[in-house]
């Protein structure tokens, strides 16, 4: 019921609004005011709770920011939208009271760019623009059992058009291949990133890091050894170095041994050297502005 009723009430008052419109105007512009009436009307009937969304589904927000909201305009993915949902989890939770906010949404900035990658596996790809973002329980809401978090692709500035997932539904073994391994070794570097912005701080945060970066990098490798490509075959040559140096971090005695290997196993990491053998493969080519950013500082 608590799901239902705001829908039901947003239908109603857009009614009457609409038919108070056509009232109030002369009749050279009842023409107009249809029009606006119609349009209005056909969005009210798209509307749909947050909390019967579904994987694929594009969306335009009633509402921008953070904040609460029950109801989203759910529109054709061949229209102009400014979101679409890419996954979906519910969270684990044997505590009967709410977790609070922060727990929910740490746990949803791991998960959420996770489920995003089954979707959607080449972020290069993505419309510029689009970010994260996800449809949480309230405290209200969990009170009534809720427990699922919707994971979307959002653009908060402009629409784009079209279903993210249409490329991906045509990659060939060996583009699903590479992107697995690499969008891996991204993940094991970011989820593992230490809050201590100094390796002396944090050496086993970071030692921890180096490990994870390292078993992805291997992973990665296996896989690209069954993929053909003079291209590919530099690359993995080069990664197979940038492995061995987050393997000395990952050993490494003192910060003063971590900083040696550190620097060029970052380095390596930087994703301007994966394009030419993403261009053999018929991939995105472009680096993604905030990636491009961290690798010029």
């Amino acid at each position: 019921m608590a799901i239902r009723s705001p829908y039901r009430s947003v239908r109603g008052i857009s009614a009457v609004v609409a038919l108070l419109a056509i009232g109030a105007v002369g009749c050279s512009d009842v023409s107009d005011a249809v029009d606006s009436a119609k349009d209005g009307a056909k969005k009210v009937a798209r509307q749909r709770s947050v909390f019967s969304l579904s994987i694929g589904d594009c969306y335009n927000p009633n509402s921008k920011g953070e904040g609460e909201t029950m109801l989203v305009e759910i529109v054709p993915c061949d229209e102009a939208h400014a979101g679409q949902v890419v996954g979906e989890y519910k969270i684990e939770e044997e505590k009967k009271s709410y977790p609070g906010d922060e727990a929910i949404w740490a746990v949803a900035d791991e998960r959420c760019p996770a489920e995003a990658g089954k979707f959607t596996p080449d972020t290069w790809a993505l419309p510029k623009g689009v970010e994260i973002f996800y449809y949480t329980p309230t405290k209200e809401s969990w009170a009534t059992g809720d427990r699922a978090v919707t994971c979307t692709y959002t653009k908060e500035s402009g629409k784009f058009t079209g279903s993210l997932d249409a490329e991906a539904k045509s990659f060939k073994a060996e583009q699903t291949a590479f992107l697995k391994g690499s969008n891996g070794v991204y993940d094991a570097l970011w989820a593992n990133q230490p809050e201590s912005d100094t390796v002396d701080d944090d050496l086993a945060g970071y030692k921890k890091q180096a490990k994870a970066v390292a078993a992805a990098l291997d992973a990665h490798l296996a896989g690209l050894k069954g993929i053909e490509g003079t291209e590919v075959g530099k690359l993995r040559a080069q990664l197979t170095k940038t492995a061995e140096h987050w393997k000395k971090a990952a050993n490494a005695a003192d910060a003063d041994a971590f900083y040696i290997a550190y620097d060029p196993a970052f380095t390596g990491l930087d994703p301007n050297k994966s394009v030419a053998a993403r261009k053999e493969l018929g991939l995105a080519t472009t680096v993604p502005a905030d990636e491009a950013e961290v690798w010029a500082s």
